[in-house]
């Protein structure tokens, strides 16, 4: 069955890369509704962006997707994990602003705050998306992939410089929580100096310490820092569960990034849909369902944030 929230919940802070204050409210939604953003600051009947494929928009260190109209809202990716890794299907998300708010860098906030709501069940049938053969993209030394599985996987390496990061890699299956209990609190990265050429360039410009992890060479600058020894690659993974989830359905296959980022994800999914033979729409039942990210996942399984 399809899942909503029980009640509304309010979110305020700043853009990561805007850095203008948005207060965004999630609602409930009718069964077969999906994910909608709606941006209440711009001209009425024009705010509307349902989250699909056909509305992603390529940009750099963030997911944004846009509707006919020319509007856009930035930075969903971090939201669209928490929802797939609660199970909502449904749900209007309205926002003041371009962009959904940073919070602490990390998914574990939305998450909270869906989990303390509850999420409700809707008398209407689950579809999810079940890969069929391999679909690969590659950009120079990075590549994104799905492969066929029967419950969603992510295997994702990254390679950095800085020793902070240096080389990591890890794999998880998106079944009982694990998403809630491995992922949702594992913050979004950068280099000290990337950070100045990003704000030089107008971007990242509500970045701060507080809602990244900023790492100088073998230094992590950030206060307390890492929530995990691994907490980049973990970041990354779930990045790519929020790409993933732009998808409309939950998807049961295996995803393998290797240096991917929003961009190289946003292409797999448009390969995925290129050929319909790629992928088979399946009404979910009792088994699917059991082996979803948000099955099973509670309060609990949150940890710590710091």
């Amino acid at each position: 069955m399809q899942k909503t929230l029980n009640t509304s919940v309010t979110f305020s802070g700043f853009g990561l890369h805007s850095g203008k204050p948005v207060r965004m409210v999630v609602h409930p939604a009718p069964a077969g509704h999906g994910i909608v953003f709606v941006r209440s600051d711009v001209a009425d009947g024009t705010g509307a962006i349902p989250v699909r494929p056909s509305a992603l928009i390529e940009a750099p260190l963030c997911t944004l997707l846009g509707n006919d109209a020319g509007v856009t809202v930035a930075t969903v990716e971090h939201l669209m994990a928490a929802l797939s890794g609660c199970g909502i299907n449904n749900a209007r998300v309205s926002l003041n602003g371009p962009e959904v708010p940073i919070l602490d860098g990390s998914a574990a906030p939305f998450v909270a705050r869906f989990l303390q709501a509850g999420i409700v069940r809707q008398a209407a049938p689950l579809q999810v998306l079940r890969v069929l053969k391999p679909v690969v993209v590659t950009h120079g030394a990075a590549m994104a992939r799905l492969d066929p599985a029967r419950a969603l996987e992510i295997r994702f390496e990254i390679d950095f410089e800085d020793a902070a990061i240096g080389h990591q890699q890890k794999a998880l299956s998106m079944v009982n929580g694990t998403f809630v209990r491995e992922l949702s609190n594992s913050r979004t990265f950068c280099r000290r100096i990337d950070v100045e050429v990003m704000q030089a360039r107008g971007l990242a410009l509500g970045g701060t310490y507080d809602n990244a992890v900023v790492v100088d060479g073998a230094r992590v600058l950030s206060p307390g820092g890492l929530r995990h020894a691994d907490e980049p690659v973990r970041h990354k993974m779930l990045d790519a569960l929020g790409d993933l989830y732009v998808a409309g359905y939950p998807i049961l296959a295996r995803y393998t990034g290797l240096r991917a980022g929003h961009t190289l994800t946003g292409r797999l999914l448009q390969a995925l849909f290129a050929d319909a033979s790629n992928y088979r729409i399946e009404t979910c039942d009792a088994a699917m369902a059991a082996r979803l990210p948000g099955a099973g996942a509670s309060l609990d399984d949150l940890p710590m944030t710091a």
